[in-house]
């Protein structure tokens, strides 16, 4: 019977300090890139909820334009009123 020799594994067990510290500074990357994702994302969240709240004060506005100058479009730049061609104003005096 023939002897039977040992065989020795002679893959690494873990990479280099270097390739560590390379590896540990990409992965830290992405999780600062993701942190500062979440941040827009919530700033980006409260805008969205504020712009809704300006756009419904516009709206309440146009409903006050509305019962006091009638029908009509406003200009925003300078105030101006145009009304319909085939309608009356419906001004209150």
């Amino acid at each position: 019977m023939a002897k039977k020799s040992k065989v020795v594994d002679l893959k690494p067990t873990s990479i280099t300090s270097e390739e560590l510290e390379k590896l540990q500074e990409l992965v830290n990357l992405i999780s600062r890139g993701e942190m500062q994702i979440g941040q827009l994302e919530t700033r980006k969240h409260a805008l969205l909820h504020q712009v809704i709240g300006i756009q419904e004060q516009i709206g309440a506005l146009q409903k006050e334009f509305q019962k006091t100058y009638g029908k009509a479009d406003i200009n925003i730049t300078d105030g101006t009123i145009t009304y319909p061609q085939d309608e009356q104003a419906d001004k209150k005096n």
